[in-house]
């Protein structure tokens, strides 16, 4: 039986030979080739560290950044927020992180050192490498048909890695429709910018194509603060609730909405330009009522709707919360949302993903999330045992399993 004195060191124990399975990445197989990012530069040049570093440098224009080489740009990004000044924001201690767990010295004046040891990295080998050094199983894609670069992959085949599964993500053929019917067009689906029954039944043919080419695990689409259920009226919800959730319905697969964010606030920022708004909770609510057999994974940026989700998640049990997401993925509050998930929700709910673009953030988004997360559970087990309830390590490994395996990811 584990003590109060003891709980801490076993839950780190058992965290740290768990491996876990991260549900929402960007990564991509290493056969797809250069579609999977590596290495120090892509590390340095990842979109929070650019936003970062132009608060170091509000002198610097935009384009003067974004014409430069990305070696360039990761000099300019090291100097600026690793040598200049202490590299303290959770985005830059997450590099230094990854370098540790390499073996290298965080403390280089330069990159050339780290530019060394990753051009003698292979693509295969360094996913062997990240995977044990994150304690990861399996990681989960985004995969968009409608991207040619990875649509001519797919279709030419290859030789898939089994630890990266498919998910078909929706945004380019949904967001700005009628732009995704051009696209869809072009690809050979018969749809026009109306939604006919036609253009209706030719989109769900696409979908069910693509998840089965994919294997698809789940459909994901980031859907913006505005959007809204029932909207009959709009393209996007008609879309929504006439193609995507009767296929994953007939395919008995999750639909994964990650709701709250505001695009492109700021266009010269490109990628870091987005932002964050709050959605309204009752479009959800609504959703999982009316659609009691479509399983539903959401997320949301707004901190606010995090505990709005939590309980809606009480009232709905076709809603999984799923992750901290993007700018909620900090130590901080990823603390206090672990907390109220579990105090509101027990153990019914996936507490983590990386939403990682870069395969290195892998090693520190889930060192950093598991002592996070290690700390809060033991808090609660700390509780249990002042209520007079008996914990043991065969309890504790039970629901660690329970929180990280993935399984509400399975097929229906």
């Amino acid at each position: 039986m584990t003590t109060a004195k003891s709980i801490r060191k076993t839950v780190s124990a058992v965290l740290a030979r768990t491996t876990v399975v991260d549900i929402h990445t960007h990564l991509f197989d290493s056969a797809l080739g250069p579609l999977l990012l590596w290495g120090i530069d892509e590390l340095l040049t990842y979109h929070y560290l650019v936003a970062e570093c132009f608060r170091a440098r509000p002198d610097m224009e935009y384009p003067a950044f974004f014409t430069m080489s990305k070696s360039r740009q990761a000099d300019l990004i090291w100097s600026e927020l690793f040598c200049k000044r202490s590299p303290i924001s959770e985005a830059c201690r997450g590099v230094l992180t990854v370098l540790q767990a390499l073996g290298l010295d965080p403390n280089e004046a330069s990159l050339a050192a780290y530019r060394r040891y990753f051009a003698g990295q292979t693509g295969r080998g360094y996913v062997d490498k990240v995977f044990k050094l994150a304690g990861i199983s399996r990681v989960y894609m985004t995969n968009d048909p409608l991207n040619p670069e990875e649509r001519t992959a797919w279709e030419k085949g290859f030789k898939r890695d089994p630890r990266f599964l498919g998910v078909l993500r929706l945004d380019s053929a949904l967001m700005a429709w009628p732009k995704g019917a051009e696209t869809l067009k072009g690809i050979g689906y018969d749809v026009d910018s109306s939604l006919s029954g036609q253009t209706l039944a030719e989109v769900r043919r696409y979908l069910d194509d693509w998840c089965r080419r994919l294997d698809a695990r789940y459909m994901a689409i980031s859907l913006p603060p505005s959007f809204r259920y029932p909207a009959a009226t709009h393209s996007l919800t008609n879309l929504m609730i006439k193609a995507v959730f009767p296929v994953a319905r007939e395919r008995g697969i999750p639909v994964a909405m990650m709701i709250g964010v505001k695009k492109l606030v700021n266009p010269a920022l490109g990628d870091a330009g987005d932002s964050v708004g709050k959605a309204d909770i009752a479009t959800l609510e609504q959703i999982a009522g009316d659609f009691p057999d479509n399983r539903f994974l959401a997320t949301y940026l707004s901190r606010e709707n995090m505990h709005e989700l939590c309980v809606a998640a009480r009232k709905f049990k076709n809603i999984t919360p799923f992750g901290c997401w993007w700018f909620l993925n900090n130590p901080s509050l990823i603390r206090e949302i672990t907390a109220m998930r579990l105090e509101l929700l027990g153990l019914s709910f996936i507490p983590q993903h990386s939403d990682a673009r870069v395969l290195d953030q892998l090693i520190y988004k889930w060192i950093h999330s598991r002592a996070i997360i290690g700390d809060v559970l033991a808090d609660k087990y700390e509780d249990l045992i002042r209520a007079g309830r008996r914990v043991t390590e065969a309890d504790i490994t039970r629901d660690i399993r329970m929180l990280f395996d993935g399984a509400r990811l399975q097929p229906n």
